[in-house]
């Protein structure tokens, strides 16, 4: 029998490759410069990416074209599907969600585009918990109360070890950058009203990170909650994170440890850390 709700993502949701295969998530993938060669992300070796970051070598990202999501929604039809579900990183950080209101505009089943206002796995695990409720057989209205729940609920933190990715890429303004880098103030930050901000700030990276971990705990409250830790290149100190918050969280249903996408990774810069906590109830 054919799922009824077709759920669709895109590649900055750093849902492991097994899960979303095993759910029937669709993923588009979004795109990167790197030099003078365009990539779709999945292709990009992140080391060599990480590598030309640091040598000076421009890096750029954008979103999807229209096309690729026409395609992944006809075929959705093709399954035997009645709607689609198309769930995609902050529309104040990417135009990928115009990207996929354009092709959603030429299908002819229903297509909802949402805004997650999110990215990386906290844009992930709402994924899976809507993917999840249509897999169970859910009307497209079930799946989109599971989704609009864990988007309201999950909390995602950022720690960059230097400011000036996200200060090239217009994330941030140029005093902050220097003062960061200056005098080696790391800031915590947070996905809020679909942009990064900052929530704290500390002189260090232990200490920043210590900060995040204590906001992550707090947030995540007393009930079952998924937790996933993602980074670019600096997978020990990640490692060492994701101990803290299993420790700190027996309550925790699914955990995670996953390299963010090579898009974050552009933006964010090698040694970003991300962490996310979303209640799953």
């Amino acid at each position: 029998m054919s799922q009824r709700v077709a759920i669709v993502t895109d590649s900055t949701a750093s849902i492991p490759l097994k899960v979303a295969e095993q759910l029937g998530i669709s993923i588009v993938q979004l795109e990167l410069k790197v030099g003078e060669e365009y990539n779709d992300e999945r292709r990009v070796p992140h080391p060599e990416m990480a590598e030309a970051m640091r040598s000076g070598v421009p890096v750029a990202t954008s979103e999807p074209p229209a096309p690729a999501f026409f395609w992944n929604y006809m075929d959705a039809a093709a399954a035997g599907a009645e709607a689609i579900i198309s769930i995609h990183i902050s529309e104040g950080l990417s135009q990928t969600c115009a990207s996929a209101r354009k092709a959603a505009a030429e299908i002819g089943i229903p297509v909802y585009v949402v805004d997650s206002r999110l990215v990386g796995l906290g844009l992930g695990f709402p994924v899976i918990a809507a993917a999840e409720a249509a897999r169970a057989g859910a009307t497209m209205q079930g799946v989109m109360g599971v989704l609009d729940q864990r988007l309201r609920t999950t909390t995602q933190l950022l720690y960059v070890d230097t400011l000036e990715y996200l200060q090239r890429g217009g994330r941030i303004g140029r005093a902050q950058a220097w003062l960061g880098q200056t005098l080696s103030i790391k800031p915590v930050l947070q996905l809020k009203d679909g942009v990064i901000d900052q929530l704290g700030k500390a002189l260090g990276p232990d200490r920043a990170l210590r900060k995040a971990l204590g906001h992550a705990i707090q947030k995540a409250g007393g009930g079952s909650v998924d937790i996933g830790v993602e980074h670019f290149q600096f997978a020990e100190r990640a490692e060492k994170l994701l101990h803290g918050l299993r420790d700190a969280l027996p309550q925790a249903r699914r955990i995670t440890l996953e390299e963010t996408s090579a898009v974050l990774g552009a933006h964010a810069g090698p040694g970003a850390l991300g962490v996310t906590v979303s209640p799953a109830t």
